[in-house]
């Protein structure tokens, strides 16, 4: 496996970004050469109210995509911790599409939590940062106090997928250039994204050969039953069917690639009944972007409701 490392100084003056980098090398990686990995996350705020914020992204942005959300839960007292998946951010690049699989991704960021001994979370979690993070909660559901979903669903292939979902996993793969900025641009209500911040979502990628996980993310999520991780992901619905601490659902109104998904997780999760349930208006797909400062108040809401 070979890996590379994004430089430093592409993230040097992002916008709302003043965050140190954190490292955790993952010393028992599921690589398939035994090649060690690092993963980086931002850690930031006192923590003063005794919770803590895991946010999780998904495709193709990094944990940049919560700089607008981050003040606010650190002005609420709380920890925020925000780790980049391998392939995005400043975190490892494998450089083959082949080394990503669903499962290294659930077994590289299970390692990464249990090294950070992270606890008492509460999980706001978005496209890929659910399909991920849904894993962890069901396989460690004693590490969660609370769960905020938006945007996002934990396939098992036994229902048809979105169109929405299938025109973009069929452009992911045809389309020559995979640019990352015009694609958060294109999953984003505000138009146009200010430059720097376009310049920050292509930071993570100096050229092709630093995109295999982008690039390949969207043909992991299984569309059928017998696609790779479907079982896995009918296994933790077994889990996520027990759950009953807080579990809020906060999508939004204007997203071709997840919309309706929502009332699933409000059936299937004992979690959710009485919660209060919110669509976040005027947002596409990248509701952090268009809606940030009100994303984040609805979950630090959730949190003092939930206490």
């Amino acid at each position: 496996m070979k890996i590379l490392q994004t430089p430093d100084e592409r993230f040097l003056g992002l916008p709302d970004w003043p965050y140190e980098p954190k490292y955790t090398i993952l010393k028992s990686s599921q690589s398939a050469d035994a090649i060690n990995l690092r993963i980086h996350h931002i850690d930031t705020g006192a923590g003063k109210s005794g919770e803590t914020i895991l946010c999780m992204h998904g495709e193709p942005s990094w944990s940049f995509l919560y700089r607008k959300m981050i003040p606010k839960f650190v002005e609420a007292g709380h920890r925020v911790v925000a780790p980049d998946l391998i392939g995005f951010g400043r975190s490892d690049k494998p450089t083959e599409t082949s080394d990503y699989t669903y499962e290294r991704h659930v077994d590289w960021m299970t390692e990464w939590l249990t090294s950070n001994d992270l606890k008492n979370l509460t999980l706001v979690c978005q496209d890929w940062g659910g399909l991920i993070g849904l894993r962890l909660v069901a396989a460690m559901p004693e590490r969660f106090a609370r769960v905020v979903a938006a945007n996002t669903f934990l396939n098992t292939g036994q229902g048809a997928p979105s169109e929405g979902f299938m025109a973009w996993r069929k452009y992911s793969q045809e389309t020559p250039v995979f640019n990352v900025s015009a694609i958060m641009q294109g999953g984003c209500k505000v138009k146009p994204l200010d430059e720097k911040v376009r310049a920050a979502y292509d930071a993570p990628f100096p050229d092709d050969t630093y995109k295999a996980g982008a690039r390949v993310f969207p043909t992991l999520v299984p569309i059928s039953t017998d696609y790779a991780s479907a079982q896995e992901n009918i296994e933790a619905w077994k889990s996520l069917r027990k759950f009953d601490k807080p579990f809020l659902t906060a999508f939004s109104d204007s997203d071709p690639v997840t919309a309706g998904g929502e009332r699933y997780f409000q059936r299937e999760i004992p979690g959710c009944a009485g919660q209060a349930h919110t669509t976040i208006v005027n947002a596409s797909h990248f509701l952090q972007e268009d809606a940030g400062e009100e994303f984040a108040d609805v979950v630090n809401k959730f949190v003092t409701s939930t206490k």
